[in-house]
């Protein structure tokens, strides 16, 4: 993977080896979602609601038919610090789906002047808890709390964010398959292979380097046989390297960032951003945007996701997707011992 004028990111692998499964659960075929075609423009467009409402469809199907056998629930459990509004949606939103797919839902909320110490007890508690198999602490934190503490101390086996270093640095290791993979970028590649869009000999180049959904959006393509390259603030040519790419992931954080010069046409783009700009038409005074201006890009695309709509429903059903697999190793670590 060709990191654009970016220094190579120190990561630190590791994966813990998991026992046969004495559970066996007959799954069906993935089914590849049809695309809507646009009536206006090149592109078809990825139906990110649609992809997730048939993925937590599945999760629904596969738990059902896991507690007939073994008589156990899978349990998300979600830390909410401080009272700002826009975590409160998404804590409220993750709890909701979590329950409507059969899990069952724990949560903790403290308040914004609570100490690091208090947030570690409470992730403490929820790791030595046998009916808790994913923890999300929702992000961000207060300032007074470091935030990395905070997530290195949530077990590996319940890291359902994919956060922990050990999940990161086994992503970048080949042959290391992480235990899980940050929900954003799962959720991307996700909408790819389900909507019929080859990445095995692509060139694909996301723009943006978080640790949270550029490097390992990164990662998951360079796994997927792609030729990746990431750029950023510093690289001088963004553009033009971007207009080479076949898979262009968007994650930068700047409203309409990527214009439809950066797109190969044919390509398929996908738009992790969500912005905010002022609109006088709206009664809200704003309206939502992506990191690529849409229009101009669905005018040269071969695939494109809106916003909203298309990459946000599915950070909620890859973390679902991922407690999931946390249940079903403990599930095997549990056969494994009788």
């Amino acid at each position: 993977m060709a990191l654009a004028n970016s220094q190579a990111q120190r990561l630190h692998g590791g994966r813990m080896a998991m026992r046969p499964s004495a559970v066996v659960v007959a799954r069906a075929p993935r089914r590849v979602v049809q695309v809507q075609a646009a009536t206006a423009q090149a592109a078809k467009i990825i139906d990110g609601k649609k992809i997730a409402e048939d993925i937590r469809g599945e999760i629904a199907a596969e738990v059902k038919e896991l507690k007939a056998k073994t008589g156990k629930t899978p349990g998300l459990a979600v830390v909410l610090v401080g009272s700002r509004k826009d975590s409160e949606t998404y804590v409220r939103s993750k709890k909701k789906s979590s329950v409507e797919v059969g899990f069952e839902s724990f949560s903790t909320d403290l308040p914004e002047t609570a100490s690091e110490e208090e947030v570690l007890k409470v992730v403490a508690a929820y790791n030595a808890d046998p009916n808790v198999h994913g923890i999300l602490v929702q992000l961000p934190l207060p300032k007074h709390i470091n935030e990395q503490r905070v997530l290195d101390a949530i077990d590996i086996e319940k890291d359902v964010d994919g956060f922990h270093p050990q999940n990161i640095g086994a992503l970048a290791m080949r042959g290391r398959n992480p235990l899980f993979v940050p929900c954003t970028p799962k959720g991307c590649i996700e909408l790819l292979e389900r909507s019929g869009v080859p990445i095995a000999g692509k060139r694909a180049v996301v723009v943006g380097r978080s640790n949270i959904v550029g490097l390992p959006a990164a990662l998951l393509l360079q796994n997927r046989d792609a030729t990746v390259t990431m750029v950023h603030s510093r690289t001088p040519n963004a553009q033009q390297i971007a207009a080479e790419a076949d898979i262009l992931i968007a994650a930068c954080g700047k409203a309409e960032y990527v214009t439809g010069a950066w797109v190969k046409p044919g390509a398929a783009v996908v738009d992790v951003g969500i912005n905010a700009v002022s609109d006088a038409t709206k009664k809200t005074g704003y309206r939502l945007v992506g990191d690529v201006k849409y229009d101009e890009a669905a005018a040269k695309a071969g695939w494109i996701t809106p916003v909203p709509g298309g990459v946000g429903p599915m950070t909620i059903a890859m973390l679902l997707k991922n407690t999931l697999e946390g249940y079903k190793h403990a599930l095997k670590g549990h056969s494994a011992k009788h």
